[in-house]
């Protein structure tokens, strides 16, 4: 960590943050979407101030160059689309909630029929993983059902976390269109 000389209790470090502080914000807040990702990039770039070990001489630009980093940074990445999310987006949540499939799958059935219906659904996950390609398949299985951590899984497989989240992320979008067929088949045929 660097060492900065202080000035009345203030080092000099935070006192040029505070100095463009409004300016960085309100940099940051016109480049991202959401408020609170707004102020997590401020609060990211100042932990990176912080921890800087090189002299910084202009603090200003420094800080505008790591802000446009982080939000580089930040776009590139992928979303992740977890299991018991997948099925928000676009569709009338009252048709599907997608706290019901999860809830079927992960959940203790109540009655008989419950217990039938998570049987269908567990039974219909696994002809589904098995038509995904291997590596698609290995990714959903070992995050969603192993709970494995991609920082885990980058040390296991050498392969980088982009490509990880990418993997997931085909596959989540084939399961989402397979069970949701499969789902709506077996409630319909219960209702009816």
């Amino acid at each position: 960590m660097t060492r900065v000389k202080t000035v009345a209790g203030e080092s000099l470090l935070i006192g040029a943050l505070n100095a463009c502080r409004s300016r960085l914000t309100a940099f940051i807040r016109r480049r991202t979407a959401v408020r609170e990702d707004a102020d997590d990039i401020l609060q990211e770039v100042t932990y990176q101030l912080m921890n800087v070990e090189q002299p910084v001489e202009n603090v200003a630009a420094w800080l505008f160059r790591a802000a446009r980093n982080e939000m580089t940074d930040r776009a590139r990445k992928k979303r992740e689309l977890p299991l018991t999310g997948f099925f928000s987006g676009g569709e009338d949540e009252s048709d599907f909630a997608e706290d019901e499939l999860a809830e079927t799958l992960f959940g203790v059935p109540q009655t008989p029929e419950d217990a039938y219906l998570r049987e269908m659904l567990w039974e219909e996950l696994e002809i589904a993983l098995a038509e995904l390609p291997a590596d698609q398949r290995e990714m959903f299985v070992q995050t969603e059902l192993y709970g494995m951590s991609y920082k885990t899984l980058v040390a296991q497989t050498g392969v980088s976390q982009q490509a990880l989240l990418s993997r997931k992320h085909k596959a989540v979008l084939y399961l989402r269109s397979r069970l949701r067929n499969v789902y709506d088949a077996l409630i319909d045929s219960a209702r009816g």
